[in-house]
């Protein structure tokens, strides 16, 4: 099954793929520390604009991509705002209880969604997973035979679902009657898992034994198919990235769009 999708390829794509993992990790650690709300809505805007505008994909591609995240956005902020603390009350009924402190504080949980959303596909959808592991094996120095072995996991990935429909399509042949309810839950859980783990499990033996067979130890000097360097748009990512986290906190000083700071309560 090919699950290969047409992209146009941008400088993003020519990013050092482990250089361009830490500096995402290192973003990520930095956006759980911003608690000024201005500041993070301006940052999650420019790293939308990285994601929809240099990712190469088609539009209407990432607008099917981020769906599941505007709903984590809406359900992670509405449960803080109706059920967090504060002081100044805006609506009480119930349960609920909506103050200014837990709107604000609601955004912003949203937002730091959105934003971990738009940099993690940012990053997924502009790397190769073999360039990955080729560069963590030269630059990170990461083992070959873990790197070949998420290499060779991953491609047994489009087989499994391959395996799925062809197991659907012989229970429809041979009349398999679909039952309802509770125990038809039951029923495809074990028609579909035993004989699909129970292949994977051969088949990851086989593969175990075969890079044996290859010296896939981790033992001794490796020579690489492909060579992952840096280059020149390395060095425009990094500043990139600076550039937008000082932007957007000179923008969020200039023209805030709340009313307010920091978003942490202390009562």
């Amino acid at each position: 099954m090919n699950l290969d999708f047409q992209y146009a390829e941008t400088w993003l794509h020519k990013i050092n793929p482990t250089l361009k993992l830490f500096l995402m990790i290192g973003m990520f650690i930095f956006v759980l520390f911003i608690h000024q709300l201005n500041w993070l809505v301006y940052l999650t805007v420019g790293s939308f604009i990285l994601f929809w505008f240099f990712s190469g994909h088609p539009k209407k591609r990432l607008a099917f991509i981020l769906i599941p995240f505007f709903v984590v956005f809406i359900s992670t902020a509405s449960s803080m705002i109706f059920f967090g603390k504060g002081e100044t009350t805006w609506l009480k009924w119930a349960l609920i209880h909506i103050t200014e402190e837990s709107f604000y504080r609601g955004i912003h949980l949203g937002f730091r969604a959105l934003i971990f959303a738009t940099l993690g596909l940012t990053f997924t959808l502009t790397t190769r997973p073999v360039n990955l592991f080729y560069s963590l094996m030269q630059q990170a120095k990461l083992n070959p035979k873990y790197a070949y072995s998420f290499m060779a996991g991953m491609r047994l990935i489009p087989i499994m679902i391959e395996e799925f429909f062809t197991i659907r399509n012989a229970m429809k042949v041979r009349g398999v009657q679909q039952q309802r309810g509770f125990r038809s839950l039951f029923f495809k859980l074990k028609s579909y898992s035993i004989p699909l783990l129970s292949q994977s499990i051969r088949r990851a033996h086989r593969i175990a034994v075969a890079m044996e067979a290859k010296r896939f130890t981790g033992e001794g000097k490796r020579t690489y198919y492909y060579r992952i360097g840096f280059s020149t748009n390395d060095g425009v990512f990094v500043f990139l990235l600076v550039a937008m986290i000082l932007l957007s906190y000179y923008t969020a000083e200039v023209w805030p769009m709340f009313p307010v700071e920091d978003v942490r309560y202390e009562s």
